[in-house]
């Protein structure tokens, strides 16, 4: 008999979403070898084909939203006006792939007086793809779109507490993707197996560490993201108008505060932060509402899981203040009150730590010296925020910050450009995604060389082949 995983509702626990079977290892493998015998013929359609099918499923998922998107709010508690959004978005990304994927995977052939030089983009063979609950439709199709693009067969395992949109998604490829579900026993059979050519993770810490560990056992190469505790700055010109506050609150409260790029650490000027905390705090009454993801004017869900909202409430300190509307019963789904903690301790574990929850703490800081310290503390370094009248001045401290990725004015990438890299330092994780360098990290490089001195009707050189440096 086949185990399944039962995906609740976090919005009302007593009801399940959905099932899907669980991928023992000998299934895993079966489906890794299916996946590698299937890779090849891929891998040798022409690049215009491969497109053609990717251009078919960006279309089918986007005829699919509105039946996908509740599915999507149901099992990971997202609002359906945000999942609606990450579906789009998806489909977006989908498309900007297929738009410059002939750039980016084409041959680039130099011939001069030094020779001829052939640079060949190939496909690395099977790809593993291990995603998260948070935006899995998204963060799926950041690995799924390029790997097909680039001519690689893919195998993703979504995580057990969002399995069933992604699952969905999948089936409307006409591609070589495929999808394994279960916890650590099954992730660790698909990193691990040895056909498996390149592993792309996005993650906790924790999970990066196992990943990294059975994928540098046998040496297969990985792109990861394993998160952020990203500050915002607020320098001294910064407006504290109701627009860029409720950017600022939206920021931090999205997916109930439970994303890596969230705006997780506030520094306003000591001068100015009880001016903050009330401007803040009207914004939140504007537009942050806390309920069902169902219901018309939510701006909040639940959080993930009871396991969640446990540590929510641990990190919620006595005197924290309670933001916007709460139309939810914590009784009867994952709900967390959000609320904004003013001048903890800097060394409180809600400030140097990754909370991935709606609490959030704001602190006052006396120079700019001392606030690019604070912000730079920790050992992740993902994304950050410079929030300033003077863009010059704003491009000038962003430019100090240890992160991946620094926003100014905003902390979300809603009306970016894909053309923009995404992807952490320190610890943050390695490898990028989105834009051209995303595209990138699933190809390799190979080279095929003429030496002029060795070409056809070319005297051999005096002192012979090896009087000519190789290196």
């Amino acid at each position: 008999m086949i185990a399944s995983l039962r995906r609740e509702n976090p919005a009302r626990f007593s009801e399940i979403v959905g099932t899907v079977p669980v991928s023992s290892p000998d299934a895993v493998d079966e489906v890794v070898r299916w996946a590698d015998a299937e890779q090849r013929a891929w891998a040798a359609r022409p690049l215009t084909d491969r497109l053609a099918a990717l251009t078919r499923a960006a279309a089918a998922i986007e005829d699919a939203i509105e039946e996908l998107a509740p599915l999507l709010a149901r099992e990971s508690g997202k609002v359906v006006g945000d999942c609606r959004g990450e579906l789009g978005f998806a489909v977006r990304y989908l498309r900007w792939v297929v738009q410059h994927a002939p750039e980016v995977y084409g041959d680039r052939e130099l011939d001069d007086d030094l020779g001829r030089l052939v640079e060949r983009r190939r496909p690395f063979g099977v790809v593993a793809a291990v995603t998260p609950w948070n935006a899995p439709v998204i963060l799926a199709m950041l690995k799924i779109a390029p790997a097909l693009a680039a001519g690689n067969a893919i195998v993703v395992k979504p995580s057990p507490l969002a399995p069933l949109t992604v699952d969905r998604v999948i089936a409307l490829f006409d591609a070589p993707i495929h999808a394994v579900h279960g916890g650590a026993e099954t992730g660790a059979a698909l990193v691990g197996h040895e056909l498996v050519r390149k592993v792309a993770f996005t993650g906790g810490t924790a999970g990066g560490r196992a990943v990294a560990a059975l994928a540098g056992d046998r040496l297969t190469p990985t792109v990861m993201e394993l998160g952020g505790n990203d500050p915002a700055v607020l320098l001294d010109d910064a407006s504290f108008d109701d627009d860029a506050m409720d950017r600022l609150v939206m920021a931090s409260f999205a997916t109930s505060g439970q994303v890596c790029m969230a705006a997780k650490r506030l520094y306003v000027p000591q001068s100015r932060l009880a001016a903050f905390v009330d401007a803040y705090t009207r914004a939140a009454d504007r537009v942050l509402t806390t309920g069902d993801p169902l219901a018309p004017g939510v701006t909040m869900g639940p959080v993930i899981s009871a396991a969640a909202q446990r540590a929510a409430q641990a990190l919620t300190p006595p005197g924290a203040i309670p933001l916007g509307r709460f139309e939810a019963d914590p009784a009867t789904g994952y709900f967390v009150r959000p609320t904004l903690v003013a001048a903890p301790d800097p060394d409180a574990p809600l400030v140097i730590e990754e909370q991935f929850a709606p609490v959030v703490p704001v602190l006052g800081y006396p120079d700019e010296k001392t606030v690019l310290t604070w912000a730079n503390a920790g050992e992740l370094g993902l994304g950050a925020s410079v929030w300033s009248a003077d863009e010059e001045q704003a491009f000038a401290f962003a430019r100090r910050f240890e992160a991946g990725f620094t926003f100014v004015n905003t902390h979300n990438r809603t009306g970016m450009s894909l053309r923009a890299p995404f992807g952490g330092v320190k610890r943050s994780g390695w490898g990028r995604e989105y834009a051209h360098e995303g595209l990138t990290e699933y190809v390799q490089t190979c080279v095929i060389h003429a030496p002029a001195a060795f070409r056809p009707g070319t005297a051999t050189p005096p002192g012979g082949p090896s009087a000519y440096p190789t290196g």
